[in-house]
């Protein structure tokens, strides 16, 4: 199987009419999905159901989204390649060395192509952003995502596990000095997982991707429209009611004149008729 869209590696199952299974619940296993299109957008949303679920109590690794400069190269970190250079969302399903987090555990990471994934704490060294998931693995609607991104303004991430049509904030985050949301030029959506001793199906069952526009740029224009609207209605109103004026003016001093004339005309018939008496 192939397609002209999307890469696949490693343990990944592509039932096309369910899902795409990066890893099936079985130990030590590792599979990677990932666009053959960069993503070229500069703000834009990524929305995508997927599937956690398995046999046993206790259940791990975790999968993940990737934004990233490096396309289809397997490793440890939820089965991509370690000292990436983009964006990572990881959804850790197995609690390392974390104490006072409740797992399920979503968290953001943006990587320069030279740090490390900190695997012995779940990330802590590394996390942008996060938030405790509990019930999202084997939850009973449908469960999905949407990561929304304005370039060097913020990033956004939403989770639907709890009740259907009913998106949850997970975090919300803005630029800084020591940590910009700086992305590569060249990046490619994808996803991957991973399992060790513990494993879970982890499906990946829909992606939708979305062009945004910028909504600061966008009211800016519409104020700017709408004044100029304004100013034009104003100048027509202006000019209308000069016109409608002047005619006024110009319609009575006729009916004045016309008034004078009937009446002085009348007048003198009376004083040429009044002889005759």
């Amino acid at each position: 199987m192939s397609s002209r869209w999307w890469d696949f590696g490693g343990d990944t199952i592509i039932r096309t009419d369910q899902y795409i299974r990066l890893t099936s619940d079985f130990p030590s296993q590792s599979g990677w999905l990932f666009s053959r299109i960069p993503v070229t957008a500069t703000n834009w949303e990524v929305e995508f159901e997927f599937s956690i679920n398995g046999k046993g109590h206790l259940h791990g690794d975790g999968f993940a989204m990737w934004i990233t400069k490096e396309r289809g190269q397997p490793g440890p970190v939820f089965g991509h390649a370690d000292q990436f250079e983009g964006l990572g969302i990881f959804f850790d399903t197995y609690k390392n060395n974390r104490p006072g987090v409740v797992f399920p555990y979503v968290m953001a990471m943006v990587g320069d192509g030279k740090t490390t994934y900190d695997t012995a704490n779940d990330g802590k060294a590394n996390e942008l952003a996060g938030c405790s998931a509990r019930g999202l693995r084997g939850a009973s609607i449908p469960t999905k995502a949407k990561l929304t991104y304005f370039q060097d303004k913020s990033l956004t991430l939403q989770l639907q596990y709890k009740a259907a049509d009913s998106w949850i904030d997970c975090f919300s985050v803005e630029p800084t000095e020591q940590q910009p949301l700086k992305l590569p030029n060249t990046a490619y959506l994808g996803f991957s997982a991973h399992t060790g001793e513990l494993s879970d199906n982890f499906d990946i069952i829909s992606v939708e991707t979305r062009n945004l526009y910028n909504p600061v740029a966008t009211n800016a224009g519409r104020t700017a429209a709408a004044a100029a609207r304004a100013s034009a209605r104003g100048r027509r109103e202006k000019k209308s009611g000069g016109w409608g004026w002047f005619f006024f003016k110009l319609i009575f001093f006729v009916g004045l004149v016309g008034g004078g004339y009937v009446g002085y005309t009348r007048y003198k018939q009376k004083q040429r008729y009044s002889g005759f008496f």
